[in-house]
Parts: C-alpha cells; sequence; structure tokens
C-alpha cells in the first residue's frame, strides 16, 4: 500500500484519525511533528521560539522525506507542511494526501486549551486561525482526498478515508 497523507490545518483530526486508520489496517503511524520533536528533543514550540518557523519548516521538509522512503504508512503531518510545493510533490508523488478540515469555529474549540501550538499564541487566535485558512487554501485544495471533520467522529473520518482510497 502507498502512504497516506494526513494534511491540514491544527486541530482537524490528522493525528487520531491518523492512529485510527493505522489500528484498522495494520500500518505504521508516524506523526510528523513528534517525531520531530523525538529527533531535535525539543517540543515544536521551542523550535519555533528558539530557531524560528523556516529552521523548522527545512526540519519539517528532511524529516518528510526521510519518513517518505517507506510503503505502507500513515503519516500525520503538521498543519504548514503543504506550504512548501516540493512536500506537496513528494507525498502525492508516493501516497494519496487526504486533506482533512474544519470550520473555524470549530477548530477554535479543538484547540483552545493546548498551549503548545506557536502560531495560535497571539491576542486573537480565532483570527489567526482565519488567516492562516485563507492563506493555506489553495494548498489544502491541492488534496486527491478531503474530508470535513467538524461534525463526525474519528471513527466515521476513518471509514470516510479508507473508503475513499484509490483501489490498487
Amino acid at each position: 500500500m502507498n502512504n497516506i497523507y494526513l494534511v491540514g490545518f491544527m486541530g482537524t483530526g490528522k493525528s487520531s484519525v491518523g492512529l485510527r486508520i493505522s489500528r484498522e489496517i495494520k500500518g505504521d503511524f508516524i506523526d510528523l511533528d513528534k517525531f520531530i520533536e523525538e529527533q531535535e528533543n525539543k517540543t515544536i514550540s521551542d523550535i519555533f521560539k528558539e530557531k524560528g518557523e523556516p529552521y523548522f519548516r527545512g526540519l519539517e521538509k528532511n524529516f518528510l522525506k526521510d519518513v517518505a522512503v517507506k510503503k505502507n504508512q500513515i503519516i500525520a503531518c503538521g498543519g504548514g507542511i503543504v506550504i512548501d510545493p516540493d512536500n506537496i510533490k513528494l507525498m502525492k508523488s508516493n501516497g494519496t494526501m487526504v486533506c482533512l478540515t474544519a470550520s473555524p469555529d470549530v477548530i477554535m474549540e479543538r484547540t483552545r486549551k493546548s498551549n503548545h501550538r506557536p502560531l495560535l499564541n497571539v491576542p486573537d487566535p480565532q483570527e489567526a486561525i482565519r488567516a492562516l485558512l485563507a492563506d493555506r487554501q489553495k494548498f489544502y485544495s491541492q488534496a486527491d482526498i478531503t474530508i470535513d471533520t467538524s461534525e463526525i467522529s474519528i471513527k466515521e473520518v476513518a471509514t470516510r478515508v479508507l473508503n475513499s482510497l484509490p483501489k490498487d
């Protein structure tokens, strides 16, 4: 099986859905942000704070290349991975790119208690969500499959992803 790359904004369920899919199909699950944190021995927030977003995006690109060499993986990607066209090209070349979406209000509700999301540690996180979603829409729209997770369970999202995959 080719890889399944879960992309989309923070709080759309990529990690939860990816873990669920991996259990159902007995594939390897990789949460790319957690993988980066383990490799760097730092949180994403600390990497952003100490080295900046461009440095983090470079790490993200390199680690994506590293994990993409294997097959039968479900990879939950960070929300901004799609802003680099090379990342999109890589994901689409050896797997299916699935974009999970949710309404700004749902994203706000799902992320409001989290302080480890550096792009939302701003005075008006609701506005930041809207602005980032608007900026990234052209990238997210390049996904092979798009599923709105706003009002369905993790199990239902996983089922829809699996039912939407191309048949070999």
